[in-house]
Parts: structure tokens; C-alpha cells; sequence
């Protein structure tokens, strides 16, 4: 099969390379669309330590496609050939403590090879002809749902884990901070949890992408734009979405906050992050980490479907697999103002 092959930072390209084999309640799927990650970006570029887990490797994670081949006992749980499929990263060993309190994604064996994936991460991902996967990380996609709206699936289900991890509730008033996918469809939400009223700090072309989605917007970079949001709000939000995760942005969320407000935060930022604690305690602020996903796909599936989450209006560009360096790039320069870049592998 074609793949994308990551052999150094900066340094890859398609190769011819073979299909994978599903093993035990595992899925072989031809791949029909990926869309490249802020880390896929990172990744490539060699911005961390952790990822990819070797060189020569296969990243994407951010897929949808078609069952094509059952690895054994996967029919026992319902998975067919032909079965349409969005794909979500982790698979953990679902016997540690973290996996059985269902925090999958805090797996305690996670790098550890034989009982744990973290497809695009840690084991081969889909920018691919084809990608195998544990039956634990694909979910079936509705007869109406098309392949572009089941590779946004991830992602989003990404912003819905941090708004979960920001423990939203009717009547809320949310603030978001990035107006990337995430942060778009986090704000999106934040709207299905409930939220009342939901503003979002972008900065450049993406404020014109806020207006278009309907939320109010400050600028960030804006000298007064902490000031214009003051006068926006009553003393603070309840909660702050930080879908920037910047050394910058964190220390802008606590300041956005009510006493006794929540900051959930799910940018991974590659520098260091210097916080004054005084608000903190004396404003009984809480500060709260959000990884991947714990359980959201199906429930992100459902408000994709019904458009309570709006993820095919984040989708700009498209490139085949072999244009990859240059989808890349527009993906990380935002060219055009792009957002969602995918790779389109239609057979």
C-alpha cells in the first residue's frame, strides 16, 4: 500500500510499504479521509520528545473509512466487513485502574507496545491506503454521515472531552480561548452542554470564523482585548476553554475567570507556562488538564449528526496523499485561512 513515512523531523515522504494485518479484535480499514492535527504539525517538525514513539513511522489519527477485514473475534462484538468507521487514537489495556475507572486515556501501560496503542502516536496511523485499529477506537458512522464529517469525529470529540473536563452546565457562561478546529467546535460544545452564552478569544483571520459560527469574539491580540471582554461579562466566566494552550493563554484564562471558576486546558504548549497563584487560591480558581478523549466519541457522533456541533464547516482544503508536503504547510501556515486540512484517499 501507499503511506506516508516519516523517517526524521522534516524528512518524509510516500512510500510504498505493507498492508498491515489485524490481529486479535482488531480492524483492518481502508482509509477514505484524514485530516492533519496541530501535532501531526509538531510531530513532523520534531517538537516532541515523546512522538512519534520511532522513526521510520506512519502519523494520522483524524480518520474515517470502511472496515475491510475482521482480525479474530471482532464479529463477536458486532463489527462487519463493510462496516463505515471514524477512527479516535486510544486504545488502552482496559485492565489498569484508570482504564477500569474509564479513563482510558490516562492509561497506566501506555507506551507499552503489547497491550496499549496510541494509533498515530505510538503505533502506525492512517495517513495510508489502509490503517488497523483495536475495535475499542473505531464507531460506526450513521447511514447519512459522510467520510468528511467522520474524520472530523476525532477532533471534535476532542473539544468535547475539554468541555467536560470544564464540567459545563445549563446557564454557563463560556469563554474559549483559540479559535483553531478545537477551539471552534469547543465552543460548539460548550453550546450542546448547555451554555448560555459562549465568547471566543481569536486573533487574525479567525475572527472573522468566530463571527461566521455566530459566538461573540474579542481579539487576543489586542492591547484592550482582556478590557473589552471585562465590559462583556459580569466579573468573569465560569469556565475558560483553552484550546491555545500557550505560555500566554493560560495565564489569559484565569484572569477570565469568576471566583470560583474552572480553566480547562487542552493546547499541549512546547514551552514552559509561569502562573501567578494569588487568584488561584484566594478566588478558589480551579486549573484542570484535558487529554484526548474518555468516552466521547458516540456522544460526539450524535451532535455532529443532528448539527449541534457544526464540524463539516471547519473543513477548508483537501490534498491527495502525495501532496502531502504541501498540505502540511498549508495546514500550518493557514494559508488561505485554512482550518481542517484533509487528505482525501477515495477509492
Amino acid at each position: 500500500m501507499k503511506a506516508l513515512v516519516l523517517r526524521a523531523p522534516n524528512e518524509f515522504d510516500v512510500e510504498d510499504v505493507e498492508e498491515p494485518t489485524p490481529g486479535p479484535l482488531e480492524v483492518l480499514c481502508r482509509v477514505e479521509r484524514v485530516g492533519i492535527c496541530g501535532t501531526d504539525v509538531h510531530m513532523v517538525k520534531g517538537h516532541y520528545d515523546m512522538w512519534p514513539a520511532y522513526h521510520p513511522f506512519i502519523p494520522g489519527h483524524e480518520w474515517s473509512g470502511q472496515i475491510v477485514e475482521l482480525g479474530d473475534g471482532a464479529d463477536e462484538f458486532g463489527w462487519a466487513v463493510g462496516d463505515r468507521v471514524a477512527g479516535s487514537s486510544h486504545a488502552g489495556c482496559m485492565h489498569c485502574k484508570e482504564c477500569i475507572g474509564g479513563q482510558y486515556n490516562l492509561c497506566l501501560n501506555y507506551g507499552n507496545g503489547r497491550i496499549h496503542s496510541h494509533y498515530g502516536h505510538t503505533k502506525p496511523g492512517a495517513f495510508a491506503d489502509y490503517v488497523v485499529h483495536s475495535i475499542r477506537s473505531v464507531f460506526k458512522l450513521p447511514g447519512g454521515m459522510s467520510y468528511d464529517l467522520g474524520a472530523v469525529t476525532d477532533p471534535a470529540s476532542i473539544a468535547l472531552h475539554c468541555a467536560n473536563r470544564g464540567g459545563i452546565e445549563a446557564g454557563h457562561t463560556v469563554a474559549v480561548i483559540g479559535a483553531g478546529p478545537v477551539g471552534i467546535l469547543a465552543a460548539d460544545a460548550a453550546k450542546a452542554l448547555g451554555a448560555s452564552r459562549v465568547i471566543v478569544g481569536a486573533r487574525g483571520a479567525r475572527l472573522g470564523v468566530v463571527e461566521k459560527f455566530g459566538h461573540e469574539v474579542f481579539d487576543t491580540d489586542d492591547p484592550s482585548g482582556l478590557d473589552l471582554f471585562a465590559s462583556m461579562v459580569d466579573g468573569g466566566v465560569d469556565v475558560v476553554l483553552d484550546a491555545a494552550g500557550t505560555p500566554q493563554t493560560v495565564p489569559m484564562a484565569l484572569k477570565m475567570l469568576a471566583r470560583g471558576g474552572r480553566c480547562s486546558t487542552v493546547g499541549i504548549p512546547t514551552e514552559d507556562v509561569s502562573l501567578a497563584l494569588g487568584s488561584l487560591v484566594l478566588d478558589e480558581l480551579e486549573l484542570v488538564g484535558s487529554r484526548a478523549v474518555a468516552g466521547e466519541m458516540q456522544a460526539t457522533i450524535d451532535f455532529i449528526n443532528d448539527g449541534r456541533i457544526r464540524a463539516g464547516d471547519i473543513i477548508t482544503d483537501r490534498f491527495q496523499l502525495s501532496e502531502f508536503a504541501r498540505a502540511i504547510e498549508v495546514a500550518d501556515k493557514r494559508i488561505g485561512g485554512a482550518m481542517k486540512v484533509f487528505i482525501d484517499l477515495s477509492h
